[in-house]
């Protein structure tokens, strides 16, 4: 499994907006700049943050892009869903039927359980986290 390119970008932009101060904002331009991402593709994955609630945009001299709530309420798991929709490892996580040796097949078991500790594993590590291990490191 490989989470998309445009996912990456989407979690490398929503991190350098956790890492800015509570009111501050910044410019598409600078987080493309600073995260190296395409200015067109961060237009396109800005509008998608913005319909999923995650960040707020503003235009004009004082412009720019901010998170909709604090880095410590915002998931690594909803900015994946808001880019690339719900995780699946496989067809049969969710549709047993879609296999064709059923809901038994012992490989459908594995998927399930790596599935379920993956998206855990994203539900529970907030921006916040990440920036206080960053710190941690610096």
């Amino acid at each position: 499994m490989q989470i998309t390119r445009q996912a990456d970008y989407a979690l490398r932009a929503m991190l350098y907006l956790a890492r800015l101060q509570e009111n501050q904002r910044a410019a598409t331009s600078q987080i493309a700049e600073m995260q190296n991402i395409p200015p067109s593709f961060l237009a396109k994955i800005i509008s998608q943050l913005s319909i999923a609630g995650l960040i707020h945009t503003s235009r004009g001299a004082h412009g720019g892009v901010s998170l909709a709530r604090p880095a410590e309420q915002i998931t690594l798991l909803e900015v994946v869903e808001a880019i690339d929709g719900p995780l699946m490892l496989n067809q049969c996580t969710s549709s047993p039927e879609a296999c064709v040796f059923g809901p038994e097949c012992p490989l459908r078991a594995i998927w399930c359980e790596t599935q379920t500790q993956l998206i855990e594993r994203l539900r529970t590590t907030t921006f916040a986290n990440l920036v206080q291990t960053a710190l941690a490191k610096a």
